[in-house]
């Protein structure tokens, strides 16, 4: 099935929810039990559909400890044939996340799933990180994305979680080398780690810098909070929150698309 593009959603809703599968551990992984999740990921994506997410997110959340930057082939082929799997009747758009930060990986899957954006969560700077020290490498990554797939949207972290930035003094200046200089298509603004809410006033502070691309907010998305979240950005992308025991729960999706677009 052919899906939406993402650059649709951003520019039509500009209110988009972009949820995420996480999948369990891929074989190769330390937890893994040699089996591809298919299952897991197609249960997962259609509670995400069904609870009114734009778009949906793939990552490899379950291969912890990440490699930082190349990952392994059999990983990578793994995740193309369970994305395959699992999105073959979402009308939605679908995007890839290779952990840590191979983008090379994500833009490769995203040319053979018919996704239509990957995130990268160092495309620009230096940041320590409890992989070790990464560095962003934007010439390396839009270069292959000419080549491969050009219509494949980059949806760039900023001072990412679990990081800590050792290339810019402050988030503002990072944020501009990742747009004018990385060419990001939107940027993600997160907390400090996996569930925790970003800093107060910092969504409003990266719009003051008229960036000319959307804003989302990477973590930390609630009921409580997601329709003020939203008024401060373009879109949120909510992972931990949508999952119960493990898997997510459509009535917890439901919570959050519902809470943004009360009356």
């Amino acid at each position: 099935m052919e899906h939406t593009s993402i650059e649709l959603v951003l520019e039509q809703n500009m209110k988009a929810v972009i949820g995420v599968v996480h999948l369990q551990a891929l074989p190769g992984s330390p937890e893994s039990n040699g089996d591809l999740p298919f299952l897991q990921a197609q249960a997962d994506a259609h509670a995400l559909y069904e609870g009114g997410v734009d778009a949906i997110i793939f990552e490899n959340f379950g291969d912890a400890p990440f490699h930082s930057n190349t990952t392994p082939a059999h990983t990578i082929s793994a995740m193309t044939a369970v994305i395959l799997h699992a999105s073959k009747d979402l009308p939605i758009p679908i995007g890839v996340n290779v952990l840590r930060n191979d983008a090379i990986a994500a833009l490769a899957i995203a040319k053979s799933t018919g996704a239509g954006f990957i995130r990268v969560n160092i495309l620009s700077g230096v940041y320590a990180t409890d992989q070790g020290i990464i560095e962003g490498d934007a010439a390396g990554v839009l270069r292959y994305r000419a080549m491969l797939a050009p219509g494949v949207k980059i949806l760039a972290d900023v001072y990412v979680k679990h990081a800590q930035c050792l290339s810019h003094s402050s988030i503002e200046d990072a944020a501009r080398d990742i747009v004018h200089r990385g060419l990001a298509d939107a940027l993600i603004i997160t907390g400090s780690a996996t569930g925790s809410e970003v800093e107060a006033g910092l969504p409003e502070k990266i719009a003051q810098l008229e960036l000319g691309v959307p804003i989302l907010i990477g973590s930390g998305v609630t009921p409580s909070n997601a329709r003020k979240l939203m008024q401060a950005s373009q879109g949120l992308i909510v992972g931990t929150y949508f999952k119960v025991q493990g898997g997510v729960d459509s009535s917890r999706v439901k919570e959050v698309t519902g809470a943004i677009n009360e009356k």
